[in-house]
């Protein structure tokens, strides 16, 4: 069981926070709504480009705990 969830995990595309549209980011985000995956949306438009990862504790909701169960999954190009 331990080699099939490796391999979904290395199966799992990342979330570009720079490009993720809102569907994308409440689909493949743990913890993240419709809400939320409005306020990313906003947060980059207001701001620009996302420059790390971290940068997503700025967006009103998120919080240390949220990014970190996401942290695997989210990317910046």
């Amino acid at each position: 069981m331990c080699g099939l969830w490796v391999a979904y995990e290395q199966a799992t595309p990342k979330v570009n926070l720079n490009a993720a549209d809102a569907e994308t980011l409440r689909r493949d985000l743990f913890g993240i709504g419709a809400a939320k995956a409005k306020a990313i949306i906003a947060y980059r438009e207001s701001n620009g480009s996302f420059t790390a990862v971290d940068e997503l504790l700025e967006v009103k909701g998120i919080g240390k705990s949220l990014l970190e169960k996401n942290r695997d999954r989210l990317e910046v190009k």
